[in-house]
């Protein structure tokens, strides 16, 4: 398609310039995130040896919050260094790659969601300007051309009790305790309020 060594326009080197600010900011959001996410693990297994299994459910939603968007700042990075390294192919968006389209979709949908990022919204953009105003807003929605898996990591409840339940129970095995929440009241109960979409395991290689 003849992108090979093209030298990419202004408006596409802008978006190489703004997904490497992001990708340096993200460095630094990692951090205090890494931090809530061990202090909050740390709870909840202080909160079980103590007996109280259900502050221990309710302190789990923020080691699952903290998780989830570790997990979704993985895959931001993979998509702007995905668009970095063929940003030539956003001059012609009707000729990209369908992997170069799913990445611009998905940091059109993670530049609402991640105030850590602000550059992400300058890129969006300028990439509804070169994807057009349809692409732009299923983008926005999170609709079928954004990956499940990244909506649920962004916005999926953290309040799911199965979910709960399974962080507790892993931080538990970890420190030797044993566990029954049959006795806890709601508990026993399986929530599928907000069941986390199927689909195969993120794999890191598939984007490049």
């Amino acid at each position: 398609m003849g992108f090979i060594h093209r030298r990419t326009s202004k408006q596409a080197g802008k978006v190489k310039n703004l997904l490497g600010l992001a990708l340096s900011r993200l460095a630094v959001a990692r951090r205090p995130r890494l931090a809530r996410k061990s202090i909050s693990r740390g709870d909840v297994g202080q909160l079980l040896a103590l007996g109280h299994q259900d502050r221990a459910l309710h302190r789990a939603e923020q080691v699952i919050e903290e998780e989830k968007m570790l997990e979704a700042f993985d895959m931001i990075e993979l998509y702007c260094n995905r668009l970095i390294e063929h940003a030539a192919q956003l001059d012609k968006p009707n000729e990209c790659d369908e992997d170069i389209r799913e990445a611009a979709s998905r940091i059109m949908f993670v530049a609402g969601w991640c105030g850590d990022l602000p550059e992400l919204l300058f890129a969006r953009t300028i990439l509804a300007n070169k994807f057009g105003s349809d692409f732009a807003t299923a983008a926005k929605e999170g609709t079928s051309i954004v990956d499940p898996m990244l909506v649920w990591k962004l916005s999926g409840d953290k309040t799911n009790m199965e979910l709960k339940k399974k962080v507790v129970k892993d931080i538990a095995a970890e420190n030797n305790i044993m566990v029954d929440f049959s006795e806890l009241p709601g508990v026993g109960v399986q929530d599928r309020s907000s069941n986390v979409p199927h689909r195969h395991e993120f794999n890191h290689e598939t984007m490049y």
